[in-house]
């Protein structure tokens, strides 16, 4: 066999047309699979199924074949260094799950005969495109035990119990939260960053999401912990700023109302950078305090102040929280906390198309409830390291369907407002 029959495209995929081409011209074969499909005696998985082993231990032996230097000779000796020796039971990695196979041995000649590994059962040993498909399944709500009933069914399949399937897609998430944990950003341009966090049963994990220039959304950053915690969020903020956020760059920060955010802020960025409270957060946080009857009245209140320039909506405000404190003073003091920033952008006179998206952390939160629709089968979470596994895995699923943020025409108007100087020497040049 002088070398491989070759039916790959300039793409990279397999030219099937070609392939198909090649069987018929040598298909004698393929005759009695025929016979048996127009007969109706075997299904048409059953032929792919039957074709496809057979092909893979055709493969097989031929790869062996051409690291011999030619085919098995039986009862005759051999002028290679290399010879057949025997056959043995392995298993070859399919995109989702083992095979079965009888593998043809290979040894070297003379005393010190050692074993020669055949290239192409090699090649079929690679654990990462079967634990990335079996961590995509899982993802997609099929539990562990059930695996195996949602493949489609094939002689001789193996690596497909419970505790098979756990480890592959252990294995494919670890690799995964390193994937995202290591990602550079030394060219990426950000206007917007998003803090939150989500709960996995008794555990918290804080997720940053960033929005450059143009709209796009990139995932920036996991980390456990509570965004009450001061410590963790700072850890956080160095994390990416060490990966390639300018911290000299003003951005424009949304946050809940955690003043630990705030502080970690001031610590990595600096004191100047502008931050928006979620309007969100802050209206579920007053509405907790009020009975059932006043919260209609005080919702419509605040999103009508929220739209006027800040002066006269902080003004607004303040006399709400005066009627509200003479009733319900927990929610006038949840009202007045941190009411500055609720007002960001309104007072750097940010167009109104970005309002809705840079008003609350519905940017974060967005990619948050992907994650829960990844992770909803779960329901017991073992350890913190399981729950950055999962929260990692489901973030770069959820990441591939991301949109540009709405009102992105006008991020132009942002960046001027941010980074004034910076956009006038850019129309100089």
């Amino acid at each position: 066999m002088q070398r491989a029959y070759r039916t790959i495209r300039k793409q990279g995929k397999i030219n099937e047309q070609e392939l198909a081409s090649l069987l018929v011209k040598n298909g004698q074969g393929l005759l009695p699979m025929v016979d048996l499909i127009e007969q109706c005696q075997v299904a048409c998985d059953q032929l792919i199924d039957m074709t496809g082993r057979a092909t893979i231990q055709a493969v097989l032996q031929l790869s062996a074949m051409e690291a011999a230097g030619g085919p098995q000779q039986q009862g005759k000796r051999r002028s290679g260094d290399v010879v057949f020796y025997g056959r043995q039971p392995g298993q070859v990695l399919l995109s989702d799950r083992k095979l079965e196979v009888q593998r043809p041995r290979l040894r070297t000649k003379g005393p010190r005969s050692q074993e020669v590994e055949v290239p192409a059962y090699a090649a079929m040993q690679n654990p990462a495109p079967m634990g990335k498909r079996m961590l995509d399944i899982l993802m997609h709500g099929v539990s562990t035990r059930n695996y195996k009933q949602v493949i489609p069914q094939m002689a001789e399949t193996a690596g497909v119990s419970r505790s098979a399937v756990s480890r592959a897609a252990i294995e494919a998430s670890e690799a995964e939260v390193e994937a995202l944990v290591s990602r550079r950003f030394d060219d990426l341009k950000l206007l917007v960053i998003y803090i939150d966090g989500l709960v996995f049963g008794d555990y918290t994990r804080i997720g940053v999401v960033g929005v450059d220039a143009e709209g796009h959304k990139h995932v920036l950053g996991i980390r456990e912990g509570a965004t009450e915690n001061s410590t963790v969020i700072t850890e956080l903020l160095e994390d990416i700023v060490s990966r390639g956020v300018d911290p000299k760059r003003k951005m424009l920060f949304v946050i809940d109302g955690s003043k630990a955010l705030r502080a970690a802020i001031n610590a990595v960025f600096g004191t100047d950078q502008k931050v928006q409270r979620c309007r969100a957060h802050k209206l579920r946080n007053v509405l907790d305090y009020l009975p059932k009857d006043d919260k209609p009245q005080v919702k419509s209140l605040l999103r009508a102040a929220w739209k006027l320039d800040a002066d006269k909506g902080i003004a607004r405000i303040k006399k709400l929280a005066a009627w509200l404190d003479q009733r319900y003073p927990q929610a006038a003091a949840s009202l007045l906390e941190g009411l500055e920033e609720c007002f960001t952008i309104n007072r750097l006179d940010i167009p109104p198309a970005l309002h809705r998206c840079l008003a609350t952390t519905n940017i974060i939160e967005s990619p948050h409830a992907g994650v829960r629709i990844h992770t909803r089968r779960v329901t017991h979470w073992q350890n913190g390291k399981m729950v950055l596994r999962w929260m990692a895995s489901a973030f770069l699923r959820t990441e591939k369907r991301f949109k540009r943020i709405m009102g992105h025409k006008d991020l132009w108007a942002l960046e001027a407002i941010l980074n004034p100087t910076a956009t006038a020497s850019k129309k100089v040049a």
